[in-house]
């Protein structure tokens, strides 16, 4: 009988997924929010825009766009796109297996979508993650962007967020940043990178040879920094925006030079006139759909992930992962990650010669997660660049006073009682944005003894007094309602699906295609 995968995520971990589970013969259901596959990482263009040179401000085009094209043409392959994930719903423990997929078909501000439930024997969760930001005085300024929505507007519509901007915050990412906006017409005045020198050597000089297995992401280095060198935008360490300033947007933003834990060292503050500054402090990884099917996450010093095992699946029966929710590691890494799980997922043979040299990548791309982690860590000074009156939670305009008054009142330090005291969190995002900010307020305040994992709202081992009769632990990333849908289309009988692709018109291939093992 033939498998029907479904993947949820189009970017290169759930392409990848969706290649490598058509390769082992399986039926497969591609699922992703945008019009096009691709993810943040090969943001297209819209077809309309006919552009004439698609490839820009892409690595890797050429291999994404043959995986593209032969995924979406495969008659196996079913292509959702503007499909939204909205719930997981999990069987009956009386018959063990995946959830069933409730989906919404139709652009997302869009009324009268049509709803969907998918019944895979397989899932694939290939979702992502989004930008972590640290909050800052002026950060909800019109004019700050997060790195990843300045990147979005230049590679998907071409449209850049200012004429002169300064890109902040830690990690590699903020050099395709930079480069996408040079790209796209704007002027960088700088790049700052929060880390120190130290740390960063500390980070990347360990073990220098594990490295060789990065070479493309070496190159990749040298072409950014060759571009900024041909445009002189002058790359800092050790310094970081720690204000941004405006009448009504950003005209000017204060940067500082920081110590290794990130404060502020005083004297070091100056001033640089820009009308946009794009910030990013790291990635969280979007955890809404793997704690709804009932996946075991791992707590690392980077944050948490998806626990699996070493062929990508979770602690949830037929449900796999890959990508940025099983750790941070770039595009690389999730392709591989992806390719494993597909396959597998697919009931495809786990011992092939493709498979272990698949293995052998995935903990390579492991390592570097790691070590990205070390290079880069969030150090735990930053709260210094805050003020009473600075903003936390910018969906509530909840300051950060309130949420320090919250933490350290006993009748309103838990989870939930913090929540609603201070509305941090119940605003559109949903905590997407300030909830990893807030958690780690509040553990800092609360001070040392407090089980990290007791602010964010998870149970420590062996203690049941954190959780209320009836309901599951709380936390920053768990929501019933994955994304939003309209009482309407709730209210609505889904159609019990649907996808029902050729099964006969192509053979199973026993082996994955090159591009999977890339």
């Amino acid at each position: 009988m033939t498998r029907h995968v479904v993947v949820v995520g189009a970017g290169p971990a759930g392409l990848a997924a969706a290649d490598a589970a058509l390769g082992a013969g399986a039926r497969v259901t591609l699922v992703d929010e945008a019009e096009q596959p691709g993810g943040q990482y090969h943001r297209m263009l819209p077809e309309a825009y006919a552009a004439a040179r698609p490839e820009r401000l892409h690595h890797g085009w050429r291999a994404f766009d043959a995986r593209r094209r032969r995924v979406l043409a495969h008659p196996r392959c079913v292509w959702w796109s503007e499909t939204a994930v909205w719930a997981l719903e999990r069987p009956d423990p009386a018959e063990p297996g995946p959830p069933r997929v409730h989906v919404l078909r139709g652009p997302s501000d869009g009324g009268g979508r049509d709803r969907h439930v998918l019944h895979p024997d397989a899932l694939v969760l290939a979702v992502g993650a989004h930008d972590r930001v640290l909050p800052f005085p002026g950060w909800e300024l019109p004019g700050v962007f997060t790195a990843g929505a300045a990147q979005a507007l230049a590679k998907g519509e071409r449209v850049v967020v200012g004429d002169q901007v300064v890109v902040a915050g830690s990690g590699p990412f903020l050099l395709p940043v930079a480069a996408s906006l040079i790209e796209a017409g704007s002027r960088v005045r700088e790049v700052l990178e929060a880390s120190t020198p130290a740390t960063l050597a500390r980070g990347w000089g360990r073990r220098p040879w594990e490295l060789a297995a990065q070479a493309g992401k070496a190159a990749e280095l040298a072409e950014y920094s060759a571009l900024l060198a041909r445009h002189r935008v002058p790359y800092r360490t050790g310094r970081t925006v720690i204000e941004a300033r405006g009448d009504g947007c950003v005209e000017e933003v204060v940067t500082a030079r920081l110590r290794a834990d990130w404060s502020v060292v005083q004297g070091s503050e100056r001033t640089v006139a820009v009308d946009a500054v794009c910030v990013s402090h790291g990635f969280s990884p979007q955890l809404e759909l793997p704690l709804a099917a009932g996946c075991a996450l791992r707590a690392t010093p980077a944050g948490e992930f998806v626990e699996v095992d070493g062929d990508q699946r979770t602690t949830c029966p037929d449900v796999y992962a890959a990508g940025e929710i099983t750790g941070i590691a770039g595009a690389p890494a999730a392709r591989v990650e992806g390719a494993l799980a597909g396959w597998l997922a697919a009931g495809g043979d786990r011992n092939t010669v493709a498979v272990r040299r698949l293995r052998s990548s995935r903990d390579q791309g492991r390592a570097f997660a790691a070590r990205l982690a070390r290079a880069h860590p969030i150090g735990a000074g930053w709260s210094g660049w805050l003020r009473p009156e600075t903003v936390v939670c910018r969906c509530e305009e909840t300051d950060y006073a309130t949420v320090c008054r919250a933490a350290t009142d006993e009748s309103t330090s838990a989870p939930r009682a913090a929540k609603l005291a201070t509305r941090a969190g119940l605003g559109p995002c949903q905590a997407r944005m300030c909830g990893p900010t807030v958690a780690e307020i509040g553990a800092r305040l609360r001070g040392p003894g407090v089980d990290s994992r007791d602010i964010a709202g998870l149970p420590a081992p062996g203690d049941d007094d954190h959780t209320i009769a009836g309901l599951p632990p709380a936390s920053e990333h768990r929501r019933p309602i994955a994304r939003p849908i309209r009482l309407g289309d709730l209210a609505a009988t889904p159609e019990t699906t649907a996808t029902t692709p050729e099964t006969t018109a192509t053979s199973p291939s026993n082996s994955l295609t090159e591009e999977s093992s890339s």
